[in-house]
Formats: structure tokens, C-alpha cells, sequence
């Protein structure tokens, strides 16, 4: 695998697989998108501008935890068989997409692998659908699959929802705090209910971040969270409870604008580190 083809090549040790914390796994799953395509090429475009990405990432150089690239899982069975591989291996999984409904690959993998563990969500639409265009597996559902396999979810930063999506959080008393809350009053302390599940899995769906600093994804609403407070939320996140793996999906890049794709990169990045310094403050304990 050539440099282009591995997160932050340019910074990263070059250190065996088993010996990498965080593993990168590709997804250019793209087959329900609603609105504006492009989401296949997402995983390509973050690797390519992770080129760019300093070893420091403001606060620590989380590279050197190891970053190891898998090759290209661009289907579901694909995407829960390397999760469930890596799962395996007692490292963290950070799948890149491709649209929403790759995380599903990945929830059923750890789940089946025995893991007990909440959802927490960053996203403009809650994605609670049972089906889309006559289709249970769509984009758009991803997060009621989460409930049919009994996982607690938060949501971050929602802003569009569809009357069955308002009744059903009121029904199944789902946590969220959704993006005009945030805007207005700022984020709650403590942002991770107590009553939630020790270990997270983290899906980032980038339009959760403002079209602002995001335009480059299928379905941008506007309203979305500031970059602060989304690494405000991140951090808080990291500190309180166990990451086991996290995705950064529905990044649609735009030909010739390669801010949204850094940031992507960037948000890859970060959310390394978080989990990172977390670690080992956790071990000095």
C-alpha cells in the first residue's frame, strides 16, 4: 500500500499492524444517498489530506500510539468483518466513510464480539427512520438499527427530523442535545448522561458541523455546531467515558476545495488524541 493509501503516512511511524492503536479502515459504501452523492470518494480524500496533518495535533503527537491502514472494506459484510478483526486484535477500529450506513457494519461487529456500550451520535438529522425510500438499510435509518440491537444512544447537534423521529426519541426517551439548545445555552455539564454505558462508539457524520466550515457533504443544514464546540463535546466525551472505536462519515468532496476534506482529516486527528491523552491519564490513576 502506497503512501496515498495510508492516514497520515508523512507523520505516522511506520510500525507493524499489531503494534498500532488506532486502526483506519476505509468504507467507500455508497448506495442510499437521498440528495447529493459523492460519499465513496470520502474515505480516499481524508487519507490524501491527512498527508497535510502535523505529528502535533496541538496538545500531544497521538501518531506515535501507531496508525495502521487497512485496505478498502467497501461493503457491509466487508466493514463487520475488519471491525470484528480489529476488535479481535484489542485495538480501536476508525472506519471512514462512505455514507451513515456503514456504521452499522461496525456496531454489529463489536456487539457481536461481546461488547456492552452506548452510541453517541454527531449529526444534522437523527437518522431514526425505519425505512427510507422503501429501504431499511438507508442512510437514513442507521440509528434505529442502533436501537433494534438494544445500544443506548446520544444524539449531537440534530436539527432535522421527521414527526415519527420526534415521537420516537420521546417514546424511547432518547438523549439528545440537539444543535439550537447547544447554540443558544451552550453544552451541558456533564455532556454524557450518567446513567449512560461506560464504553462508547463515536459516529461523526460531518454534517453535525456547520455548512461553514462543512459544505462538502450530501444533505448540509444549516445551524450545525462550531468546530470548538464540537472538540469541546469530543473532549468531554473522552474524558468521562471509554472509547472502543469511532467513525467519521458523509464527507462528499468538492473538486478543487480542500478545506473540507483537511478538516475531515483533522477531525480524524483529533479525535485521536483525545482518546490518547485519555489513556493515559486513565493509567496514571
Amino acid at each position: 500500500m502506497d503512501s496515498a493509501h495510508r492516514f497520515l503516512d508523512s507523520e505516522a511511524p511506520h510500525l507493524a499492524a499489531d503494534q498500532c492503536l488506532f486502526q483506519v479502515i476505509p468504507a467507500p459504501y455508497e448506495k442510499t444517498v437521498s440528495y447529493g452523492g459523492g460519499t465513496a470518494q470520502g474515505p480516499s480524500a481524508i487519507i490524501l489530506a491527512s498527508g497535510q496533518l502535523e505529528a502535533y495535533d496541538g496538545a500531544s503527537c497521538p501518531c506515535e500510539q501507531g496508525i495502521h491502514t487497512l485496505p478498502p472494506a467497501p461493503t457491509l459484510q466487508a466493514i463487520e468483518s475488519a471491525v470484528a478483526g480489529v476488535a479481535a486484535m484489542g485495538k480501536i477500529p476508525v472506519l471512514l466513510g462512505g455514507e451513515h450506513t456503514v456504521t452499522y457494519g461496525a456496531l454489529k461487529a463489536l456487539r457481536d464480539a461481546g461488547e456492552t456500550f452506548g452510541v453517541i451520535q454527531f449529526d444534522a438529522h437523527a437518522d431514526l427512520r425505519d425505512t427510507y425510500e422503501g429501504d431499511p438499510f438507508s442512510h437514513a435509518c442507521v440509528m434505529r438499527r442502533a436501537l433494534d440491537m438494544d445500544l443506548p444512544l446520544l444524539q449531537i447537534g440534530v436539527r432535522a427530523l421527521s414527526p415519527p423521529e420526534v415521537e420516537l426519541r420521546k417514546n424511547r426517551a432518547i438523549h439528545h442535545y440537539d444543535a439550537d439548545l447547544i447554540g443558544r445555552h451552550g453544552l451541558p455539564s456533564p455532556l454524557v448522561p450518567a446513567d449512560f454505558p461506560q464504553k462508547v462508539y463515536i459516529t461523526f457524520d460531518v454534517d453535525g458541523l456547520d455548512p461553514s466550515i462543512m459544505a462538502a457533504t450530501g444533505t448540509p443544514e444549516p445551524g450545525g455546531l462550531t468546530w470548538w464546540q464540537a472538540m469541546d463535546c469530543l473532549a468531554a466525551i473522552t474524558s468521562a467515558r471509554t472509547v472502543i472505536g469511532f467513525d467519521v462519515v458523509e464527507l462528499a468532496p468538492i473538486k478543487d476545495l480542500h478545506a473540507p476534506d483537511f478538516t475531515a482529516a483533522r477531525l480524524v486527528y483529533n479525535l485521536m488524541g483525545y482518546i490518547t491523552r485519555a489513556r493515559a491519564t486513565n493509567k496514571t490513576k
